[in-house]
């Protein structure tokens, strides 16, 4: 994969996978979809992820996908790269969505592992060629089996770095172990899918995050990110500190989609925190909790 510059690869290394703002009626909000990454890229993003999981892919349509990918690369296209969620647990779909994408001249593809129907390994493998085969962009592999039910093995992954299309990976199941095998016998680029876990993420060989945290801590994130690759380990233990209860926030108390926009409501940057069904927004004990956790950071809204 070709780079920007030494260290930095052309997806960047501090990425966003951002929401999808709604209208109070529930109808995307381009606009806003805009103007948000305009912010993230003003703030240090150099990638941002349009409509994987935290945009609510699972229930836009492709219209609706496609009006994304369209906004954002508008926005900030040439100033950030443009990475599209077309992913789905359906390969013929997939195929579909990043041909359209392509199309709209998005920078690269993320591509989930299918969930729910629980292919085997071979089918995981199928899946994944078949995608990047269907087009001359480059693949983000993204391995979360906590939502896909199944993992990528690593045995799978070596022999999907053979395809000249995937070029990269990101890692939401924590196995060092088997990352560090894949590292040491790919190319593969990997990206840390745990914004807690950036740190040790990097510290392993890790070229940067693919985050959630990042809408409401931007700066911070790469800052800590600028400080590991510049060897401050010191730095980047002290902000990693600093961002543990933002990403307690952020992460855990409810969805992360739901948490991201309450919080940048708050933050007076979207105008709502309206989120498609089944997911619903925080009830007043779970908006205590994330008050409490973002409290401690010093992040205090009236």
């Amino acid at each position: 994969m070709a780079e920007t510059s030494a260290n930095i690869p052309a997806f960047g290394t501090l990425l966003t996978a951002m929401v999808t703002p709604f209208t109070e009626d529930g109808k995307v909000d381009y606009q806003q979809a805009a103007e948000l990454a305009v912010k993230l890229v003003d703030d240090g993003c150099d990638g941002l992820v349009v409509t994987g999981t935290t945009g609510e892919t699972s229930t836009l349509t492709d219209e609706e996908n496609l009006g994304m990918f369209r906004a954002v690369k508008e926005a900030v296209g040439g100033r950030a790269a443009i990475i599209a969620g077309t992913g789905t647990n359906d390969t013929a779909h997939s195929v579909h969505l990043s041909r359209q994408a392509a199309e709209l001249g998005v920078d690269g593809l993320l591509i989930v592992t299918p969930y729910y129907n629980k292919p085997s390994q071979a089918g995981v493998r199928a899946h994944f060629e078949t995608i990047a085969s269907s087009t001359d962009m480059p693949v983000m592999l993204y391995d979360i089996p906590g939502r896909s039910s199944i993992q990528i093995a690593p045995d799978t992954m070596i022999r999907l770095a053979e395809h000249p299309n995937i070029v990269a990976v990101k890692d939401a199941k924590a196995d060092f172990a088997a990352a560090t095998r894949v590292m040491a016998e790919t190319d593969l680029l990997f990206y840390s899918g745990d914004d807690g876990l950036t740190l040790q993420w990097m510290a392993l060989g890790a070229v940067g995050l693919v985050g959630v945290t990042t809408h409401v801590a931007t700066r911070r994130f790469r800052e800590l990110i600028d400080a590991v690759n510049a060897n401050d380990l010191g730095t980047a233990r002290k902000i990693n500190f600093e961002l543990e209860p933002v990403v307690r926030a952020t992460m855990t108390r409810v969805q992360g989609a739901v948490a991201a926009k309450q919080i940048l409501k708050w933050q007076g940057i979207l105008p709502n925190s309206v989120v498609r069904l089944p997911l619903v927004e925080p009830d007043e004990a779970e908006i205590a909790t994330i008050r409490e956790d973002l409290a401690e950071a010093g992040l205090v809204f009236s």
